[in-house]
């Protein structure tokens, strides 16, 4: 048995899946906590690296590991390969202000033709704008700029800091993929090259990138490692796609801590108002994409409110009709970042003394989580996304009352692969194509399909909401 692990090192934790090459036979998987925050030092994710490794009880008869990772989380590098600062993850919005910056410098259009998408506070451009503009001691230092899933690859490889590695300082040996350099703000996915001018703009220089490694390419040889290959690792949506096996006709609903809606497509999108991030894909095609900074946390919100447990919450929702009384919720709970208003707050409207009951809040929570999704994926569709079935995953899509309701507004099937470490699974498939050149054929087991239930009612009202308010 020729065994492969891959990881999701994703905002809350890593995770660790080793498999069958073969067959996709989960044979030992591994678990370890990251910290909170919206800033984390790299060297923790490395040490959680670690811990998931051993806890998935090593890597001694692995023969390829790939390593999947929170997009846009920049991680920067001084001459010796030391961490200089802190890095930002994709959800700290402090460098929204410089995201603006770099639209109104180079124009919205500009910027999609350049690299797929309008930058907002997420993207990594606009995390080393920020430092630029405010930690100059520290734009100063800057010798590389690599993401997490780059930066975890290049010290499991065995290069880092000297003293703490058996290969040293190479910061040119660092290595990404296109999905997760799509993700960055001054990468060009359509050409597969970095752009100097976003540089010359957002530090006065261009620092040492990683490379970029092909689907099915070593990222990092079994010589280099001595012990097994790297494959080229993915961004956490793009490894999630290609662990769920998506293809033409399917898009991918996440419910996660944020949500995303995205799909596989032969072509690049062109969405200049920023909704769409035209992302790249972990296969070679693209990834046309909308995020969402409230997912899951809305429910965890709304149970902690009504003092109740998730199941409870569910069952509240059950007894409520479709269109919760008229009581809408608008999850903004954390700012949004689609649409892009990072300094918003939530609100639930349309209270009355009949609509104002617990039913119809736990439904009105899950409604408005899903809602502003579904306005993610009309505007796929605007673009020319075909949809056959919406495949609903993460945690929040095991719930039966989460799923019926995304059938009502969706309106097509819903398709619920069994609860499942996609990321990863997506990063171990990668490991498969760099070790035998062939794709994994593995079978995507599903929980449930729900079919199709549209009830316009509860998009028409959270619109009608989203119009009213002064956001």
């Amino acid at each position: 048995m020729t065994l492969v692990a891959g990881v999701d090192s994703s905002t809350q934790s890593c995770k660790v899946v080793i498999r069958d090459s073969v067959t996709g036979e989960l044979v030992r998987s591994g678990r370890a906590s990251h910290p909170a925050g919206t800033e984390v030092d790299p060297n923790a994710w490395f040490e959680a690296l670690k811990l998931a490794i051993d806890d998935a009880g090593g890597l001694a008869d692995v023969s390829a590991i790939s390593i999947g990772g929170q997009q846009h989380g920049m991680v920067l590098l001084d001459a010796d390969g030391k961490v200089i600062r802190k890095a930002l993850l994709w959800n700290d919005t402090r460098s929204a202000g410089t995201a603006s910056e770099l639209i109104e410098h180079f124009g919205a259009n500009a910027l999609v033709d350049l690299t797929g998408s309008v930058p907002v506070a997420a993207f990594t451009s606009s995390k080393v704008l920020w430092v630029t503009r405010n930690e100059p001691q520290n734009a100063d230092l800057v010798a590389a700029v690599c993401l997490p899933h780059d930066w975890l690859s290049w010290r499991l490889a065995g290069y880092g800091p000297e003293g703490e590695s058996e290969l040293g300082p190479d910061l040119s040996a660092l290595a990404t993929d296109a999905s997760d350099a799509s993700g960055t703000g001054y990468y060009n996915p359509v050409t597969g090259e970095y752009l100097p001018e976003i540089w010359d703009f957002i530090l006065g220089r261009t620092p040492v990138l990683p490379r970029l490694v092909k689907p099915g390419e070593w990222a990092f040889t079994p010589e280099v490692t001595n012990r097994f290959g790297i494959a080229c690792g993915a961004g956490d949506n793009a490894a999630a796609g290609l662990g769920l096996g998506a293809d033409i006709g399917d898009v991918v609903v996440s419910l996660g801590t944020s949500g995303t809606v995205f799909a596989v497509t032969g072509k690049q999108s062109s969405d200049p108002s920023g909704t769409v991030a035209g992302f790249a894909s972990a296969t070679g095609s693209f990834l046309p994409l909308v995020c969402t900074l409230n997912a899951a946390r809305v429910m965890d919100s709304f149970a902690s409110l009504l003092g109740v447990t998730h199941q409870e919450l569910s069952d509240l929702a059950l007894k409520a009709q479709p269109g919760s009384g008229g009581v809408v919720v608008v999850p903004y709970f954390e700012g949004e970042r689609t649409p892009n208003l990072p300094d918003a707050s939530g609100s639930v409207l349309g209270l009355t003394l009949a609509s104002n009951t617990r039913e119809n809040m736990a439904r009105a929570a899950i409604e408005g989580m899903l809602c502003g999704l579904a306005d993610g994926f009309a505007v796929l569709q605007k673009q020319g996304v075909e949809c056959k079935r919406v495949l609903l995953i993460g945690g929040a899509a095991a719930n039966p009352v989460v799923q019926q309701i995304a059938a009502q507004i969706f309106g097509v099937q819903i398709v619920i692969p069994h609860l499942g470490e996609y990321v990863a699974d997506g990063a171990a498939r990668q490991a498969v194509l760099a070790l035998t050149g062939k794709p994994a054929t593995w079978a995507l087991e599903l929980q449930a399909t729900v079919a199709p239930d549209a009830h316009p009612v509860i998009l028409n009202q959270y619109h009608q909401a989203l119009a009213g308010l002064r956001l």
